[in-house]
Order: structure tokens, then C-alpha cells, then sequence
């Protein structure tokens, strides 16, 4: 029998012992011998009122160095089918989808004309083999405020730099909705003293990137958080290159476009996407809301593909006062049809909250300790119009605004001014920002330098700077957040812990202590 509780046991294999027990929409077109095509288990995402997307990938060898997971050069009939029990004694849907050699043999399943607000149950077949079961929701209608949101979000999962064991922490709350704000893998090539060994090099082309993706996917304690709720994602830098903004990339080498073109392609097969999210060559539109009843919308932004390049230097790192090219009012972060798409969603917005799901540091912040003043010119330091435009958005429309934020692996939360240039500007909005999964190793409760940084910018709040993600319980009358943090990744099984915790109440953009 499978239960909820067989999700979180036996590793890689999460309990999948059962056969399906009915009868095939169609049968596949010839036989297929398969050995355990399932090793990159199952996810769900873009959850909405009526529907949601099923997704797996078929692999029998994920670290094959070809990128085709060691699969036959044809296409597979997978059979899938939807329940409302974790037994399927209730199936609601079922039917088949081919998965061919050219999408890597992944499977998007997009539903509609489901129950809004339900839980679901889901899995796979392919030949005789099946997948372990997927838990999955859908969001409550417009006009409900009674269904909180359960929200958990992390970033940064680089494989050689530890254990996904906050993966495993984050399943166990059994959230309603995941999040990922960028750098779901790293492309870079191997460590001298890497925690854990990655298969291939730096990824350079499709092939590497499918492979990437395919051991990251075959992680367990990864299979076991795609496949307790729906998973939205937004890229950053390494799920291409490093660094790279709009067209131009870190390193001219290879030709850019063409590598970016297939770091998507490798992206959208391995990710719980809609079609709308299919790329096109070098161009993929990823900003898109997600919409939980009257509660809340997640704005999803993308920060890298039409930004305008780094302020002053051309490359991303940190910049003095001097640097006035930041300041230059049509420099842009989004490119100018996302503000005016996230404009427009600010206006009409009829949520209690609206959540900016983001990849770079949002707030002001002074990188430097004591004397002079430092400040990153990848984030949105280094785009103050853009920032500034957002943010009187936000006012105007009378907003309660929490911009969720990755990349910088440490936790921090702070209050965002109107304009960070005015002293006297008001709070219109909060920050969380999401320490990694696992890069930069385990880290520390605290640095030499934290208070230093803490005390030169008095918005910011809090910091820890160990590995872990953020959860949240969101709902009409406030906002309550705890920064989960683990000792150690360079180890697996390390327990989490809160490390901080704090309440948002609507009208009051303040981070006010729990």
C-alpha cells in the first residue's frame, strides 16, 4: 500500500512497490524493455484553480555523457494517471504522453477542469516499470482568503558543495508550494576538493546540461521534495553561465546565443513548466504570477535575460559611490515589458499579498566595512531607477509587497524604502532573502563582519549565514516567517533549525519579531 508516509521512505526508491492496476489509455506502440526508467523521479507545478503540470523524465543512466539518460533512440509511451487518494482508488484522470528523444524523453503533462483547492496524487508508467507517487495541489478560486498559503523557498544547489539534506528538511514540512529562485544547478566544471563528485565537465553544450540536470534530479533527498507539492522556479546566472546579463556573456566562449539557447532547452525538459514557458532558440518568457484564491500572488521575475550590463565596469562585482551609471534613469533590471507586465499586475492586483519571487539582493546594501561604501552592481544596486520605479508601483497601488530573493547563500530580511538615496524614505515593502541549498558550504550562524554590515545598513534586520530555506505561513491577517537553517551540509542528515523568525502584517511593510 502507498501512503503519504511511504513518500519520505527507502532513498532513492521513496517505496514504490505497486503496479497500476488498470488498464492503459492505449498500449505503448511496441514493447519497450526498460530498466528503472524512473531515477529522476516526479514533480508537479504552475499550480492554478482548475489545474496543474505533472513531469518526469525518463532515465536508466542519468549521468550518461550523451545527455539522453541512457535511453533508446525512440520515443517511450508513458501512461500517467491522477487520483484524489495516495491508494488510486479514486483516479480522476489518466491517459498517455509520448516522450521523445528530442525533449530528452521528459513528460509536461498540463491538466485543467480540476478542483480548485484539492490535493492530489500522481504517478507514472513506462513499459512495466512505474514511477513513486507525487503529492500535488491546486489553488483555491479567486475570492477565497479562508485557505492560507504554505510557502517554503531556497536557491543554489550546487552538487559538489554538500548534501541536499535541505531538500529532505523542506519535504518533511510538507508544504503547499515550492519555490526556487535560481541556480538550480551550477555549470561549472570539478572542484579540487569538491564534497561530493559531479559527472562531467563544465556544461557547455546540451549534452552537458541535460546531464547536470539528470544527477541533480536523481539526488534522492532532491526526488523526495519535487515530489511532495507543486514547484515553481526562476532562474539566475549558473543555470546558464556565470554572471551573464542579457546577451552578453561572462566569457565570449562558446558563441553565447547557442549555448544559452540549449542551457533553456535543457532547462524547460527538466522543470515542471507549461508550454507557454517552451523556449524559442535563445528566448524563453519565464516571469509569469501564480495565484493563491485572495491571499496571494507570486510575481515570478526573471533578472538576467533583459537587463542592461553591469554599471560602470561591465562585469558584476562591487562599485564605489563614484559609479554614477547606476543612478542613470533608463537603466533597467527587468527590460522595460516586464516593469510594465509586473506594473500592471501591482494595479489590478485584488490579493492580501503580493510576493516578488526574484533572483538578486533587492534592499540597499553597503558591502563594506567601516570606511567608504561598496555596492554590487549585479543587484539592484546597480539598477536604482529600475528599483525606484518598482517600488513607487508599490506605493501608489498601496501594495503589501514581500520581495523573496536568492543568490547570495545567507539569509537576511530587511525593510525596503521607497528610495534608499532619501533618508527619510518610508518602508513600503519587506525583504526575505533565502539562504542555498548547499553552495558555499556550511557556512556560519554569524561573520566577523556581520554586525559591521548590519549596523552601516540599519534597514537590514537579520542574517545567518548557514545553508537551509525559508517557510512561511501566509494569510489575510499576516505574514509568518522562519529562516530554517542547518549545521552542516558537507554531511548528510543534519537536522534544521529556525534561526530567526518574524510576523509581516498587512499595511505594515515591518519585519516585527515572532
Amino acid at each position: 500500500m502507498i501512503t503519504r508516509r511511504s513518500l519520505f521512505a527507502g532513498g532513492a526508491s521513496l517505496g514504490i512497490s505497486a503496479a497500476l492496476g488498470v488498464t492503459p489509455v492505449r498500449a505503448a506502440a511496441r514493447p519497450v524493455p526498460l530498466s528503472d526508467p524512473f531515477q529522476l523521479g516526479v514533480a508537479s507545478g504552475e499550480p492554478t484553480q482548475d489545474g496543474v503540470v505533472l513531469w518526469t523524465r525518463l532515465a536508466m543512466n542519468p549521468i550518461a555523457a550523451d545527455g539522453f539518460g541512457g535511453m533508446p533512440d525512440r520515443a517511450v509511451d508513458v501512461h500517467w494517471q491522477l487520483a484524489k487518494d495516495e491508494n488510486f482508488r479514486q483516479i480522476v484522470r489518466q491517459g498517455t504522453e509520448p516522450a521523445s528523444r528530442e525533449s530528452a524523453h521528459s513528460v509536461h503533462v498540463e491538466l485543467e477542469g480540476l478542483t480548485a483547492g484539492a490535493e492530489y496524487f500522481y504517478r507514472f508508467k513506462a513499459g512495466s516499470e512505474l514511477s513513486e507517487v507525487g503529492r500535488t495541489l491546486t489553488s483555491p478560486a479567486p475570492g477565497i482568503r479562508t485557505r492560507p498559503l504554505n510557502l517554503s523557498f531556497t536557491s543554489c544547489a550546487d552538487y559538489q558543495a554538500g548534501w541536499f539534506t535541505p531538500y529532505r528538511r523542506m519535504a518533511e514540512d510538507q508544504p503547499d508550494l515550492i519555490a526556487f529562485l535560481g541556480d538550480y544547478i551550477y555549470e561549472y566544471g570539478d572542484y579540487k576538493y569538491p564534497v561530493r563528485d559531479q559527472a562531467g565537465g563544465e556544461c557547455l553544450d546540451l549534452a552537458g546540461y541535460r546531464l547536470r540536470h539528470a544527477q541533480h534530479k536523481a539526488d534522492p533527498e532532491s526526488r523526495l521534495a519535487h515530489a511532495i507539492a507543486p514547484w515553481v522556479v526562476v532562474w539566475d546566472d549558473h543555470d546558464i553561465e556565470n554572471a551573464w546579463a542579457g546577451d552578453v556573456p561572462e566569457q565570449p566562449d562558446p558563441p553565447f546565443l547557442k549555448r544559452r539557447a540549449e542551457a533553456f532547452q535543457a532547462y524547460y525538459e527538466n522543470m515542471p513548466l507549461r508550454r507557454a514557458q517552451k523556449p524559442d532558440g535563445a528566448a524563453l518568457k519565464l516571469h509569469r504570477s501564480i495565484r493563491w484564491g485572495d491571499v496571494a500572488n507570486l510575481h515570478l521575475l526573471d533578472t538576467r535575460q533583459y537587463r542592461d550590463l553591469y554599471a560602470c565596469t561591465g562585469k558584476s562585482g562591487t562599485v564605489g559611490p563614484d559609479c554614477l551609471e547606476r543612478f542613470e534613469p533608463n537603466r533597467t533590471l527587468l527590460g522595460r515589458d516586464q516593469e510594465a507586465w509586473l506594473d500592471q499586475r501591482l494595479k489590478t492586483s485584488e490579493a492580501t499579498w503580493d510576493l516578488l519571487g526574484q533572483q538578486v539582493f533587492f534592499m540597499e546594501m553597503d558591502w563594506a566595512n567601516g570606511e567608504g561604501k561598496g555596492y554590487s552592481n549585479e543587484g539592484w544596486d546597480g539598477y536604482v531607477a529600475s528599483r525606484n520605479r518598482l517600488t513607487a508601483a508599490i506605493d501608489t497601488y498601496k501594495r503589501n509587497a514581500v520581495v523573496l530573493t536568492g543568490d547570495v547563500h545567507s539569509h537576511w530580511a530587511g525593510e525596503v524604502k521607497r528610495d534608499h538615496q532619501d533618508p527619510e524614505s518610508k518602508s513600503v515593502a519587506v525583504e526575505l532573502v533565502t539562504t542555498s541549498v548547499t553552495s558555499a558550504g556550511n557556512g556560519l550562524d554569524e561573520y566577523p563582519n556581520t554586525q559591521i554590515l548590519m549596523n552601516e545598513n540599519p534597514h537590514v534586520k537579520f542574517f545567518n549565514g548557514r545553508r537551509g530555506y525559508v517557510r512561511t505561513r501566509i494569510d489575510q491577517r499576516e505574514m509568518k516567517v522562519e529562516f530554517r537553517s542547518l549545521s552542516r551540509v558537507t554531511e548528510p542528515y543534519a537536522p534544521a533549525y529556525t534561526s530567526g523568525s518574524f510576523v509581516i502584517e498587512p499595511g505594515s511593510p515591518k519585519l516585527n519579531p515572532a
